[in-house]
């Protein structure tokens, strides 16, 4: 019988974390930046958060093109902003993620079939956000060690499900762009995932 994996360290958070990151032009920067959490546990309970960047190179940008944190639990959505989010390499140093909106969601409804299509939509107030996830390939899992993972710190085993095309909707009107081409652990996906059963701990 092979010997259980079994990773050092704390665990800090564990659940899902999905996203979308969309380019108009395959070399040019991320139109807009979607992560999605769905966390079961963590030093600040559980909760629900959406980090959009409509605007991922202003800081300040119009309201219509806000840059938005959606959460159900404040204190969870500032620590993963602060801690993992910052460190995302898409999201790492940009101007939107310094001037984020914190706003209170009324409801997150997962919806589809993660085999096909698969959606997650969040309502706040008058904004409704609806991330959307189609060409759904085959489920792999893998882990990070810290040396390969966002922050540097903490090992990351995942379940990830790459797929062919993605869409931000922003009150019915769907953001510019579409995925780019990306590969993760020998994986060639694109940067629009889901990405399930995800646990970061630290080393």
């Amino acid at each position: 019988m092979a010997e259980p994996i079994l990773f050092p360290g704390t665990v800090e958070w564990s659940g899902e974390n999905p996203g979308i990151s969309l380019k108009e032009d395959p070399d040019g920067p991320f139109t807009t930046l979607a992560s999605f959490f769905r966390v079961v546990l963590s030093p600040h309970g559980r909760g629900h958060a959406l980090v959009l960047l409509q605007s991922p190179q202003e800081a300040s940008p119009p309201a219509g093109r806000a840059n938005l944190c959606l959460h159900d639990n404040e204190p969870l959505a500032r620590w993963l902003v602060a801690e993992f989010v910052s460190h995302f390499g898409a999201f790492r140093g940009l101007p939107g993620l310094s001037g984020l909106a914190y706003r209170r969601l009324d409801s997150v409804v997962a919806s589809g079939d993660p085999g096909s299509r698969y959606s997650e939509t969040v309502r706040a107030g008058d904004l409704t956000v609806e991330l959307a996830w189609s060409g759904l390939g085959r489920p792999f899992c893998f882990a990070l060690p810290p040396d390969k993972s966002a922050t540097g710190r903490h090992y990351m085993p995942s379940l990830f499900v790459g797929c062919e095309s993605a869409t931000v909707t922003v009150n019915g009107r769907a953001r510019p762009g579409r995925p780019a081409s990306r590969e993760i652990a020998g994986q060639r996906i694109t940067t629009a995932m889901l990405a399930f059963s995800e646990t970061w701990i630290r080393a």
